[in-house]
């Protein structure tokens, strides 16, 4: 477990290192939901791991894994999937630049569902959280706008006021949060799943 979480935050640190190795600057890549919840979640679990492995916080856990599974889905099913409206043309991208884009958008996020299907307890998530991770995305939103009002730059085409407008980007806003609040309670179930097996189980 210890192990598992090590190697899972060096490569969220080595996917944000080789990323910004690329054409990007580092500081142009701050504003991104992927650099964001990848430090948030390759924080968690060094932390973790420096502490013997346990997860002290299950809650604080499953917010930063349903973080970069956000961030892995996000990309697959939507930025670079060409049916969605919000593809982002394919751009060349050098090798350090293109591993790194991996690392963040699919190998962390794979390594975190392992991490917390096989090493986290079960049991521990109610039915409340999926609302309450909803936050940090929510604030997210507000950031990007508000930052995007000043530099007249958005992140993402989904939250591109200057494309869609408030009207579209609030709309496409409620999808995704619904998406994601679905999304959160898809981690309690699978969370609660064996406890309510042993309930039903129990003799009455």
């Amino acid at each position: 477990m210890r192990t598992v979480r090590l190697i899972t935050a060096a490569l969220a640190l080595a996917g944000i290192v080789l990323i910004a190795a690329g054409p990007a600057k580092l500081l142009d890549l701050v504003p991104y939901f992927t650099i964001q919840s990848s430090l948030l979640y390759g924080g968690y679990v060094a932390w973790t791991a420096r502490c013997g492995g346990t997860t002290t916080d299950p809650v604080l856990k499953g917010a930063a894994t349903l973080y970069v599974v956000i961030t892995g889905l996000v990309y697959h099913l939507v930025l670079t999937n060409p049916h969605s409206g919000f593809a982002v043309p394919a751009v060349h991208r050098v090798l350090v630049d293109e591993i790194g884009t991996q690392l963040l958008h699919t190998v962390v996020p794979l390594l975190a569902v392992l991490d917390w299907l096989v090493f986290d307890a079960r049991g521990r998530f109610r039915w409340r959280d999926a609302g309450y991770w909803l936050a940090y995305p929510l604030a997210y939103l507000a950031f990007a706008l508000i930052r995007g009002a000043i530099v007249d730059e958005y992140p993402y085409p989904f939250l591109d006021v200057t494309q869609l407008g408030y009207r579209g980007v609030t709309i496409t806003a409620l999808v995704f949060a619904v998406a994601f609040w679905l999304l959160g309670l898809l981690f309690v179930l699978i969370d609660q799943a064996p406890v309510l097996v042993r309930r039903r189980r129990q003799p009455r």
